[in-house]
């Protein structure tokens, strides 16, 4: 997991800490937004369409897209755009010298067979979010996407809260505006108990202190939805999960 930097809110001068977000390169490898540390933060007062974007280089493939600039915003009610390190500039290529060849490497080990490898896959397509069901949805898709390929929601969502399940797996979505609470996490949990299946949690609002600390402890997955519609992972569990998908479970 990505390792938060302090951000300066320019309005009232208070420090807030903030994660940078993780998104799936179109390689299946998890990218992280180089967020520069001692950037200045710039206070969003219009927005406009090219500058909600920033170019970052993935160091596993080496492709560069584009991805949704990082904001932050303070208690004061101030959002800001933080700056990103520049995508470094590829080396030149080698070309052959006069001189005697090189030594040949010896072949790297092949790994275990039960070692599991990043998973592939095409680039996300994200769903937009401007209701509850569009964040059921976009959760759906997402997991698809990891390789769960069967997943569907519930025809009625029962009294424990689970809204999609699929093989190997169970999934609750917390669409309303306030954090996920400690309850809803042990209850998927148990479902994925009954079910001997991965439980994993998708919340709007993000979670409570101790609602985290027992997703950690029981390794599940926890993702936040942005309206975007791109979950983005927020502890272990959620990044290995976009590492090695529904294969390395």
């Amino acid at each position: 997991m990505a390792d938060s930097v302090p951000v300066r809110c320019p309005t009232c001068r208070r420090e807030n800490a903030f994660t940078p977000p993780t998104f799936p390169c179109a390689c299946g490898a998890p990218l992280t937004l180089p967020v520069l540390r001692g950037g200045v933060p710039v206070e969003i007062l219009h927005r406009t369409w090219q500058a909600s974007w920033v170019e970052v280089r993935c160091e596993v493939c080496g492709r560069q897209d584009e991805w949704p600039a990082p904001e932050s915003g303070c208690a004061c009610g101030t959002v800001v755009r933080l700056p990103v390190a520049p995508a470094p500039v590829p080396p030149p290529p080698n070309f052959p010298s006069s001189g005697p060849p090189a030594p040949r490497r010896a072949p790297a080990p092949a790994p275990a067979p039960d070692t599991p490898r990043p998973a592939l896959r095409p680039a996300f397509r994200p769903v937009t979010i401007r209701t509850a069901r569009d964040c059921v949805t976009a959760a759906e898709q997402y997991l698809k996407w990891l390789g769960y390929a069967d997943v569907a929601r519930t025809q009625e969502r029962t009294a424990s809260g689970v809204d999609l399940r699929g093989t190997g797996v169970v999934a609750q979505v917390d669409p309303t505006t306030r954090a996920t609470q400690l309850r809803e996490i042990e209850c998927v949990w148990l479902n994925g108990l009954n079910a001997s299946a991965i439980a994993v949690f998708f919340s709007l609002a993000g979670y409570a202190r101790d609602a985290r600390s027992r997703a950690d402890d029981l390794h599940i997955p926890l993702f936040v939805m942005d309206l975007t519609g791109t979950p983005q992972p927020v502890n272990d569990p959620a990044d290995e999960l976009i590492k090695y998908g529904a294969a390395g479970r």
